[in-house]
């Protein structure tokens, strides 16, 4: 249901891939403040997008973004960054669509301006944050660098990662990306290539040397310690829409967005359409409820359980007792 929605909200416009990565100085504050630290990077990433889509110099307009927190790297250590799924324009004041005013089609932002704002303001928050007490500073992690100042001196004098990727070439494209990475979790199954009771052994890219296949062997303590390291707080939100598709004005703000683009308004589907999509796709048939053996008969439902509580005792025992014959 979450892709269809995804695919509701879509423009006929290109879409660019913009990654905004937090300095591996940071890992340990990661860990300690992670509902903080990750909240920063979120605002931080759409204030360097929001602050340059409303200069008049690049675009002048409300843009949005879709963004997506991962924290892991390929052999599973901690590597804070965010995915933005960024549309190519945004909306001005008067309801008018306006493209990007500079550089060709697979330009949206200059790169060095991105990491100068990103930067800046994530410094100035994070220093806020020190400064207020909000943060829990593991001892002896400033000691680490020559204390506060040389960290701060060393940060701000450090080259930040943000970069974009060429534009997705159609919105199926988008969809596909979030389709695959948008609730990925750090490994997965068939990445993991045996076990022999002591090592783990997984596959790996080594982007150091050129996205280098290879293969991991860690032991079972240490693997279990880096999967952990990206179970995010809980009911943390990793996906969050901004912009003028954040859940406040999506509905207006996409009317205005298609209109202006020259596309026939329509009204974005419901709950219940979006489920009966979902249905179909899965299982061709909209009404899972027919017996899928005689095609007659309708299931109904007995019995369900809060996924917040535990089962009760009674049907707990009574699964046991299954069990036991």
């Amino acid at each position: 249901m979450w892709i269809i929605q995804q695919e509701d909200m879509l423009l006929p416009v290109a879409y660019y891939h913009v990654v905004f990565t937090l300095p591996d100085v940071f890992n340990l504050l990661c860990m300690y403040n992670p509902r903080k630290m990750y909240d920063l990077l979120f605002t931080s990433a759409w204030h360097t997008l929001n602050t340059l889509a409303t200069d008049p110099q690049w675009i002048g307009a409300k843009t949005a973004a879709t963004m997506i927190l991962h924290t892991w790297s390929q052999n599973l250590s901690l590597h804070p960054h965010l995915h933005c799924i960024v549309p190519n324009g945004g909306l001005t004041k008067d309801g008018k669509w306006q493209f990007p005013k500079k550089g060709k089609d697979n330009f949206l932002f200059p790169v060095a301006a991105m990491k100068r704002i990103f930067k800046g303001y994530f410094m100035a928050k994070l220093l806020d944050l020190i400064k207020d007490e909000q943060l829990i500073i593991p001892s002896g992690y400033f000691e680490k660098y020559g204390g506060k100042v040389p960290w701060r001196r060393m940060l701000y004098d450090k080259e930040w990662v943000v970069f974009t990727k060429k534009p997705f070439s159609s919105s199926k494209h988008v969809i596909d990306y979030l389709g695959r990475y948008s609730h990925r979790v750090a490994i997965t199954d068939r990445r993991i290539k045996r076990s022999d009771g002591e090592l783990i052994y997984f596959k790996w890219k080594d982007y150091k040397e050129g996205a280098k296949k290879k293969v991991m062997r860690l032991k079972g303590t240490e693997f279990i310690r880096r999967f952990t390291m990206h179970i995010l707080p809980p009911h943390y939100r990793k996906i969050r829409h901004v912009g003028f598709i954040s859940n406040a004005s999506k509905a207006k703000s996409i009317a205005l967005a298609t209109k202006a683009l020259g596309v026939k308004i329509r009204q974005l589907l419901t709950k219940s359409e979006r489920k009966k999509i979902a249905l179909l796709r899965l299982f061709g048939n909209a009404d899972i409820d027919t017996c899928p053996c005689c095609q007659k008969g309708k299931m109904k439902i007995i019995f369900g359980i809060n996924k917040n509580r535990p089962p009760p005792p009674d049907l707990l025992k009574k699964i046991k007792n299954q069990n036991s014959k």
